[in-house]
């Protein structure tokens, strides 16, 4: 789009309420807000809440887009003059003023450096202001999965509330049986020029208000903006292995767009329920599994559950000890890139109730245990030759 005169004097941030260093999500929520409580919907007759409306969306169409709002900040931080009213830096080194240009650029750097400030000249821009296809608005929506559609991936349904094309007039916003008609004072392109000797301006018309169609009769549903507030299903295919917390963008199932414009994007986030027994970690799946004191000593296969399909053997050695972590291949998370691994951490259960049998067994086997676990604490006191701090004896009593 070509820089407008107006971008001197408005200050789009200021009719958002957001500073100049707003991000893009707190802009995003500036001008939702805004446009809910002046849409011409829900004020009908209001003039100033549809004027404001109008502000907010010429400002959010600017400041909204990542181009072109950079192109907004640097033709306001440049002036009404450009870099020519107070001199301009060559690349060379050199600053020439407003009667003394000495770029050091040749003929095509010279259109691209006036079409980087102004928009106009440089090659491969062909965007008008205001009357060109605008991209429609990216929207948010939250969906909480189980853990194993997460896992496994899912085809489902989303239920939306918003701003899509309208159905009576299909987004042309004339009455049915009637259609726009170009506007005869810029042809249809939505701008005028205004030549002012070596530059040119674009300034939205204001005939066609920059849409480039004049509507006669306007769409009753929709009051000839061609979009409608409506309910609508979006069918949404997630992926294996969706992490919770995860975005998911649907390209061209957000906001419609106007004058020919694309769709925005669709943002949903995902939010994983946690399981009764599975756990996460990237593309592994965790599992605690209890062992009793005899398998932890004598050793044993047991068997182990997997999410989705049939338990595996997990060999347990004589010895294990408790806390350890043992690997299953490739029964973990399976995604296009890459199939995770099945992380057993084992745990000894100590019982809590014996019955006789039990209790006798367990005491022949302390008996016939000779060798103590804490020996090892014992050795390092020996060897620690300061006095001990809690000997009170005194030397006479030895």
């Amino acid at each position: 789009m070509a820089a407008q005169r107006d971008w001197y004097e408005k200050d789009f941030y200021k009719v958002l309420g957001v500073s100049q260093t707003a991000t893009a999500k707190e802009i995003t929520k500036a001008y939702r807000k805004l446009a809910r409580e002046n849409h011409p919907d829900t004020n009908p007759g209001n003039n100033a809440a549809e004027n404001r409306f109008k502000e907010a969306s010429a400002a959010y169409d600017v400041v909204g887009d990542d181009v072109k709002r950079k192109e907004y900040d640097e033709v306001r931080a440049a002036g009404p003059m450009g870099p020519f009213g107070g001199g301009f830096s060559s690349p060379g080194g050199g600053r020439g003023g407003a009667g003394n240009m000495n770029f050091n650029v040749g003929q095509d750097g010279l259109g691209d450096l006036l079409g980087g400030v102004f928009n106009r000249g440089g090659r491969g821009r062909g965007a008008s202001a205001g009357g060109g296809p605008q991209r429609g608005a990216d929207l948010e929506a939250s969906l909480t999965l189980e853990f194993v559609d997460a896992i496994q991936g899912i085809t489902t349904t989303l239920y939306l509330t918003s701003d899509a094309q309208c159905t009576t007039c299909n987004g042309s916003g004339a009455k049915p049986g009637t259609h726009p008609k170009t506007c005869s004072i810029c042809g249809g392109r939505g701008v005028v020029d205004d030549n002012q000797g070596f530059f040119s301006f674009s300034s939205p018309c204001r005939n066609c208000q920059g849409r480039g169609v004049i509507i006669e009769q306007g769409c009753p549903t929709c009051r000839g903006s061609g979009i409608e507030k409506r309910a609508r299903e979006v069918k949404v295919r997630l992926p294996a292995g969706v992490a919770d917390g995860q975005r998911i963008r649907l390209k061209g199932r957000g906001g419609p767009g106007r004058n020919g414009g694309p769709a925005g994007d669709l943002l949903v986030e995902c939010h994983v329920l946690p399981h009764a027994v599975f756990g996460r970690d990237g593309d592994n799946l965790t599992l605690r599994v209890p062992i009793t004191f005899a398998e932890a000593v004598l050793g044993s296969d047991i068997d182990v559950p997997t999410l989705g399909g049939p338990s595996v053997k997990l060999r347990i050695k004589s010895g294990t000890q408790s806390g350890t972590r043992h690997r299953v291949k490739t029964k973990g998370i399976e995604t296009p890139k890459h199939t995770g691994d099945l992380i057993v951490t084992v745990e000894v259960q100590v019982p809590t109730s014996l019955n006789a049998e039990q209790r006798a067994a367990i005491e022949t086997f302390a008996a016939a245990t000779t060798v103590s676990p804490r020996a090892h604490l014992a050795d390092a006191t020996r060897n620690d030759s300061r006095p001990d701090p809690t000997d009170f004896r005194s030397e006479a009593e030895g």
